[in-house]
């Protein structure tokens, strides 16, 4: 297991609940830590085994650019835009602070950190494996299974995900 982390990125950005605030924006940094199996990517030496940071750099600045009240809802964005790109994720933290907030008082920054662990184990055989938990997740589109069975799995595992070992058990 392995940290890959991006710190201290620097955006001019236009986030903020006050109109003065999306409209004269501030300066903001963004700190992003990705948990993920690396040992591949140590033997194999080729980039496509591992999280690559400049992509991860390019999610954020993209999302940095899109305006929000809230800082919430742009660490949301970034966490599922970095859950789309790569699937082997373990784990993500990220931290956004805001410089120089607009208060009555000298404030260095105010920030928002979120993190979320995807490590789930497996309602069947209890085999742990990588569970994003949302809509785009393979458990959630197993198609080979009948929609029937399915539900029916969902029940009896109390809707808990199932490994595709299990899935496939299921599919036939």
């Amino acid at each position: 297991m392995a940290t890959i982390a991006l710190e201290g990125m620097q955006f001019y950005a236009y986030h903020g609940y006050y109109e003065e605030e999306r409209i004269i924006g501030s300066n903001y940094l963004v700190d992003v830590y990705i948990t993920a199996a690396t040992k591949k990517a140590a033997t194999t030496d080729d980039l496509k085994d591992t999280i690559n940071y400049e992509t991860v750099y390019l999610i954020v600045e993209a999302e940095m650019r899109h305006p929000s009240q809230l800082l919430e809802q742009v660490n949301q964005r970034i966490i599922t835009g970095l859950k789309h790109q790569f699937s082997k994720m373990q784990a993500v933290q990220v931290r956004i602070p805001k410089l120089n907030p607009p208060l009555e008082g000298l404030v260095e920054s105010s920030s928002v950190e979120d993190e979320e662990n995807f490590v789930s184990s497996c309602g069947r055989c209890k085999k742990p494996f990588i569970c994003y938990g949302d809509e785009e997740c393979w458990c959630k589109n197993a198609s080979v299974i009948h929609p029937a069975t399915l539900d029916n799995l969902r029940h009896q595992f109390g809707g808990k995900c199932l490994c595709q070992d299990c899935l496939a058990y299921y599919a036939g």
